[in-house]
């Protein structure tokens, strides 16, 4: 297909597409003529994860540029591709070095990982991101230990390997792997977040409604 084709079937504005070029985001086509090149399937998928790593991770272009990079690398297995995504759209928590209080979180974080049994890398910054979590609980005065946040790793561990992770098909190509893990990772979350809050206004209700069912006007 030409330019305006691979436009027309991926939804990317022409001039998005040679910027993309430009970048080498985008794999060349195949040159027919001096000015005109030939794009095909693969072209389509890479645009595909483009805009879902630029709309749905919204990653900068310098961190679209590793993903790709770790996509096309024949050496990395489709779990270090996959591990490169997600920690690519990953918020960032920073380690607080020297404050007590930061490393008792961080320790109780990863012994709570291994009490799991989860394999997951020990620089993993979403290992930061737990401890900062239970950091901030904690200081609210609420429980944070792994027994009390058990229910929530049960729950997502049974949710990712039923409806995200245990999804992708290993049968297909690296594009689509990353594509789903992304989508699967922030549009999920958000349904989560949002089922959680439905679901808290109606134990709400039942526990401490006044019978008639109605909320506070927004």
């Amino acid at each position: 297909m030409r330019i305006s084709q691979l436009s027309a079937a991926s939804g990317v504005p022409i001039p998005t597409i040679k910027y993309y070029l430009r970048e080498g985001l985008l794999p060349a086509g195949e040159q027919t003529a001096a000015t005109r090149a030939e794009y095909g399937e693969r072209h389509l998928r890479r645009l595909r994860l483009i805009r879902a790593l630029l709309e749905v991770g919204r990653l900068p272009i310098a961190a679209i540029r590793k993903v790709l990079s770790a996509v096309d690398d024949p050496e990395l297995s489709m779990h270090q591709v996959l591990g490169t995504a997600h920690y690519a759209i990953a918020p960032t928590a920073e380690p607080h070095p020297g404050d007590d209080r930061w490393s008792e979180a961080r320790d109780r974080a990863d012994r709570m990982i291994a009490g799991l049994g989860w394999r997951v890398d020990p620089d993993a910054p979403t290992r930061d991101e737990l401890a900062q979590a239970m950091l901030t609980l904690g200081e609210l005065g609420m429980p944070a230990t792994g027994e009390a946040l058990l229910p929530y790793a049960e729950a997502a561990m049974r949710l990712v390997s039923e409806h995200e992770i245990g999804t992708i098909r290993a049968s297909g190509t690296r594009e689509e792997a990353v594509q789903a893990l992304v989508v699967g990772t922030v549009v999920h979350g958000r349904v989560l977040d949002v089922m959680r809050r439905l679901a808290q206004e109606s134990a709400s209700a039942g526990i401490f409604g006044d019978g008639t069912g109605k909320a506070p006007a927004p």
